[in-house]
């Protein structure tokens, strides 16, 4: 079992004053509200409490109440009697029952139907829950834990949520704070993203000056999902690489589909080298604007023995392919500044590369 620090990375002020808050609240058996963006770490807290209560040694069971249609929420939760409703082919216990001394994590609180919500607040009133199809009582004793990344005293002034089990739930509130005002937890959480996702463990990718300076000025807004999801693209793309600004690029958000069809135009590397004489290709140089067109295309053909018969096409896309390739190796793949050594537009470049399946 992890401790609450090995749990919940980080040394910033924010996140610890939410480790203070778990280890105040985590022995008594009030109900805990875990407030915070998406991918900030809600269920980590969570997992935390349990580690930190006396209940640790029972069974911690989360359910996320926005996953689940709203017609089997209730047999999700409370449980099912044997032919209770069509398709219920023997009694299971619900979440409640599972949880029985132990922890329930309700996510995505907020996403639960209003009907739902006057049973759950019965459930937390009364503690005794009822199988669906049974009027027998249940007795439970479960400690509740919410969460959701939406304004719930919003909810309630809309008519979305109701306030008694928004005040029933709200006992202790926990704050988690976005990755953008942690600081250089960011860094720790990329050293340890990197080292969990690398191929090899041992060269995890690491990060330059100005890229960790880049990383800490980011905005964020998927949080700690969004940079794991980051340390995994560029574990994949450049594995025990030192990962620069250029690998970085664009720095302005995207959405990761976005990034992904970017970085596979743009992020070539390890490109398959196109069989052409060697003797025609050694003596160039890529050069953004040479002085003398006519000397490089000396260059180019002085290694042709035009007296055995030539393929013009066949030499010119050679030609072509290896001007590419060079270009390409010269920027580190970088298919935006390629095409400016080449002189010619990048979209035209992009659809070079897929011709010659570069």
């Amino acid at each position: 079992m992890l401790n609450i620090d090995a749990l919940l990375l980080g040394n910033s002020v924010p996140m610890q004053q939410v480790k203070r808050l778990i280890q105040q609240v985590a022995k008594s058996s009030a109900s805990v509200l875990i407030l915070g963006e998406s991918g900030t770490g809600k269920e980590l807290v969570a997992k935390a409490l349990h580690q930190e209560s006396d209940r640790c040694e029972y069974s911690y069971v989360p359910v996320n109440c926005g996953a689940i249609p709203a017609e089997l929420l209730e047999s999700e939760l409370f449980g099912h009697e044997k032919g209770a409703f069509s398709g219920a082919s023997s009694t299971k216990r619900g979440r409640f029952e599972l949880a029985d001394k132990g922890t329930l994590l309700l996510d995505e609180i907020g996403e639960m139907p209003l009907n739902m919500q006057v049973k759950l607040l019965r459930v937390l009133q009364e503690q005794v829950i009822d199988r669906v199809g049974s009027e027998k009582p249940r007795a439970i004793n479960v400690r509740i834990i919410a969460a959701t990344h939406q304004n719930l005293s919003d909810k309630v002034v809309s008519g979305g949520f109701r306030e008694d089990l928004y005040y029933r739930l709200n006992v202790f509130p926990i704050q988690v704070p976005p990755l953008r005002d942690r600081g250089e937890d960011i860094l720790l959480l990329w050293d340890f993203f990197a080292k969990s996702l690398s191929f090899d463990h041992d060269s995890p990718v690491t990060l330059s000056m100005d890229a960790a300076h880049e990383l800490l000025q980011r905005e964020w807004k998927g949080n700690c999902r969004e940079l794991r999801n980051l340390v995994e693209r560029m574990s994949i793309l450049y594995p025990g690489k030192k990962i620069t600004m250029q690998h970085l690029k664009p720095s302005s958000p995207k959405l990761l589909s976005e990034m992904m069809a970017e970085e596979a135009q743009t992020e070539l590397v390890l490109l398959p080298q196109v069989a052409t004489p060697p003797s025609l290709f050694a003596p160039l140089v890529v050069d953004k604007q040479p002085t003398n067109t006519q000397q490089l295309a000396d260059v180019l053909v002085s290694g042709i023995d035009i007296s055995q018969g030539c393929d013009l096409k066949q030499q010119l896309i050679a030609v072509e392919t290896q001007l590419i390739q060079k270009a390409l190796d010269a920027t580190l793949g970088n298919v935006s500044k390629a095409a400016d050594l080449l002189c010619v537009r990048r979209t035209t470049l992009i659809e070079k590369i897929k011709k010659y399946q570069l």
